[in-house]
């Protein structure tokens, strides 16, 4: 009879750039909301309210590019630095390698034997794919991306900055101040639920996560622009 194959969807080969989008889009709309609710609430005009959202979409999303360039390149660097020390020892004592990964087995169930000839067999197909791998635990899925994550961080932060600034400018001014915050939630819960679907997680919990601190960064942000309005 022939084999059926059961298809599997697997998603950690999108843990890099989903990260990535997530906090941009994330704190696109939480930045750019709470900053525009603190100076709608030190009872700024119109057109500083408009400029206070422009800048925090550009200077944000710049920030957020700089941000994951920086943090993944160190990530990127480290794991280069520990390739280059595997394969330097793959050279110069390749049977004390093959023991290592033979242990490494071991610790997951196989019998020494079979451990021995898995990690004979692998290190002949590829043997610093094999350390990098089951030691040092790097794989091309979850494998660092500066370029990656900053663009993707970037592109989202500006996307998501975007959406609270457009609100502002079609909410109608005696109501500008309720309705910015209130669609910001609406559009952080959304968002939630979307990073959870296309990671297989929960969406309720997700949702209600990224809303809560939503609300709390646009409380308290609001809070701080009365308390100074009033003041200046």
């Amino acid at each position: 009879m022939p084999r059926t194959l059961h298809p599997e969807l697997h998603r950690t080969a999108r843990v890099g750039w989903l990260r990535a989008a997530v906090l941009g889009a994330n704190d696109g709309i939480v930045s750019t909301a709470s900053l525009m609710v603190g100076v709608a609430a030190a009872r700024a005009d119109y057109g500083e309210l408009l400029l206070a959202g422009v800048a925090g979409l550009v200077a944000g999303a710049m920030s957020m590019a700089a941000g994951e360039y920086v943090s993944v390149s160190s990530q990127a660097d480290t794991e280069q630095a520990d390739l280059g020390r595997e394969r330097a020892e793959l050279g110069a004592r390749p049977e004390y390698e093959a023991q290592e990964l033979a242990a490494i087995y071991v610790t997951r169930g196989l019998t020494p034997g079979l451990a021995a000839e898995v990690a004979q067999q692998l290190m002949a197909h590829d043997a610093l794919g094999a350390h990098a791998r089951d030691e040092l635990g790097i794989s091309e899925a979850v494998s660092a991306r500066p370029v990656q994550a900053a663009l993707t961080s970037a592109a989202t932060f500006a996307v998501g900055a975007a959406l609270p600034l457009l609100t502002a400018l079609v909410a109608p001014a005696p109501h500008r101040l309720l309705v910015l915050p209130a669609t910001s939630l609406l559009f952080l819960t959304a968002l939630g639920g979307l990073a959870a679907r296309a990671g297989g997680a929960p969406m309720f919990r997700a949702s209600a996560r990224v809303a809560f601190w939503g609300a709390l960064a646009m409380g308290l942000t609001a809070a701080v622009g009365r308390l100074v309005g009033a003041v200046v």
